[in-house]
């Protein structure tokens, strides 16, 4: 079987699962988090002003952001879906390295800087200190729960960093005025909002295969103790 074809089928497939789980749809916030996260963080590095972010209890999510040049302002609206698929891809790569617990600090600490800096609306932050709390529980509760909870955001992430695309490509071909970076991007461009959804969602696609890759890679084993027996 096709090597893309046989990732999307399991993404399918997983996301049907995941959807079976209860809460899953309050955990999907996470990947909004790093969509937003992401613009803000280009924003930042391209010497703009991150006013603040809006998370919202229907996964959507907006940042409010102050650039001075025009071509700054494209690299941030190209900024949101990359880095979320790119983190998928980090996701499994700490999967594939037995880094869950790592990982699940790591996706804290995000949390964490969210919530000092950046989010101010009422549910985004109730959201961030819950879902902290939740990391730090689950954390404690040891390896075998530890590492299903981490493979079970990261699948989440996953599927959304696609799905997210997708739909901005459906709304792109709809109410192309409302298809959030996709418009933006076609406002500053030469390119319509339908062209920059395909390519996010070709780049969503691709990730997905290296994130699904390093899931079927054997898992990297534990270092063996080094044990020595002293005499004398």
């Amino acid at each position: 079987m096709n090597k893309s074809l046989k990732a999307v089928l399991f993404l399918v497939a997983s996301a049907i699962l995941t959807r079976l789980i209860p809460f899953s749809s309050w955990f999907r916030t996470l990947d909004t988090m790093i969509h937003e996260f992401g613009h803000a963080v280009v924003t930042l590095l391209l010497s703009g002003r991150v006013l603040r972010i809006e998370l919202n209890a229907d996964h959507s999510g907006t940042t409010y952001s102050y650039l001075s040049s025009g071509w700054s302002s494209v690299l941030v609206s190209l900024s949101g879906y990359t880095i979320a698929s790119i983190f998928a891809v980090l996701l499994f790569y700490g999967y594939a390295k037995r880094k869950q617990a790592a990982g699940l600090i790591l996706i804290t600490l995000l949390a964490a800087v969210n919530l000092l800096f950046f989010v101010r609306n009422s549910y985004g932050v109730w959201w961030l200190v819950i879902f902290m709390a939740l990391n730090i529980v689950f954390y404690l509760l040891g390896s075998t729960v530890r590492n299903f909870y981490y493979l079970l955001l990261a699948f989440l992430c996953l599927e959304e960093s696609v799905v997210g695309p997708l739909t901005l490509a459906i709304t792109s071909l709809t109410h192309p005025r409302q298809a959030g970076d996709a418009a933006n991007l076609a406002h500053m461009t030469v390119l319509p909002a339908i062209a920059w959804s395909v390519l996010f969602l070709l780049f969503a696609l691709w990730c997905t295969t290296q994130s699904l890759t390093l899931f079927w890679r054997k898992p990297a084993r534990k270092p063996a103790a080094n044990t020595s027996m002293r005499t004398g």
